[in-house]
């Protein structure tokens, strides 16, 4: 295999695009924590980013045959035969081994045990409720509070300390648009695979209002985050309060003819929407040493 396509193989068995974001959540709860080091935050975000490569490839090594039944990901390495499904699980317990490791080493124990409630919870939990209910994404998007909470513990804080809840609450949140968005593109298919869809009892145009209420419920938790935070607050919302409105008002594209393309469009306003939640919390608590 060239070592181009190797490289692409890998990165698609990882789904290095939602291992990455994983590993800036936790990078963003570990900015935000009590006693945050930047070398400490790297190595937290770094075991982060391998225990989010494990777990997709762990996931698709579990899904593989329904991997294969669907148009969207029958080109994933197992269904598309690029890997086997021992190569697959044997680079899924290293990547889980090592990232584990990484996150022991922290010498935290809560740190540590979120590492393996995460992989418990979405490869356990979430993969079984999955192909039984179409609510499975409910329990599933908790699995979006894990990282920022691994950074948070990493750097000192308290799972109890009430600024986390906040904090988790928006990432728990930013799950929910992508199923909404997803099944606008992908309804049809996620039936004749045989899972449960809620594309059967809602059409297209109930599930586009729903993908908008939740987008707008993400845009309008992000500016409670400043409330809770040591930053400077006034700076933060003059980054976050134009993105929330064009967040929101661009999202209303999804109320059209062509949803399906809307909902492509919207699915990477959301992610970048995020993206620069995220950078604005991490710069925000160093802001007024600029001033």
């Amino acid at each position: 295999m060239p070592m181009m396509l190797k490289i692409k193989t890998y990165a698609n068995l990882c789904r290095i695009p939602l291992s990455l974001f994983a590993a800036a959540s936790a990078a963003t709860g570990y900015a935000l924590g009590p006693h945050p080091s930047p070398v400490q935050a790297f190595a937290t975000a770094a075991s982060v980013f391998l225990l989010a490569c494990g777990s997709s490839a762990l996931n698709q090594f579990q899904e593989r045959d329904l991997d294969a039944r669907m148009a969207r990901t029958r080109r994933r390495p197992l269904p598309s035969g690029a890997l086997t499904p021992r190569h697959a699980l044997g680079v899924s317990i290293a990547l889980l081994a090592s990232g584990l490791a990484g996150l022991a080493a922290t010498r935290t124990i809560q740190t540590a045990a979120l590492g393996f409630v995460a992989i418990g919870w979405y490869n356990g939990l979430y993969t079984f409720l999955k192909k039984r209910t179409a609510l499975a994404f409910l329990p599933g998007a908790i699995v979006g509070m894990i990282p920022p909470a691994i950074g948070w513990t990493a750097a000192g804080g308290s799972l109890l300390d009430p600024r986390l809840a906040v904090i988790s609450l928006l990432f728990f949140l930013w799950q929910i648009p992508h199923v909404w968005l997803l099944l606008l593109q992908y309804g049809d298919e996620y039936e004749q695979a045989g899972l449960p869809s809620l594309a059967r009892w809602l059409n297209k145009n109930q599930i586009a209002r729903l993908a908008l209420i939740w987008i707008i419920a993400v845009a309008t938790a992000s500016l409670a985050l400043p409330l809770v935070i040591k930053a400077n607050a006034l700076a933060i919302y003059a980054a976050l309060i134009p993105a929330a409105a064009w967040l929101a008002f661009s999202s209303f594209k999804l109320i059209g003819v062509d949803q399906g393309l809307a909902a492509q469009a919207v699915f990477r306003r959301v992610n970048a929407y995020i993206l620069l939640v995220m950078c604005t919390l991490c710069l925000g608590p160093v802001i007024p040493s600029l001033q």
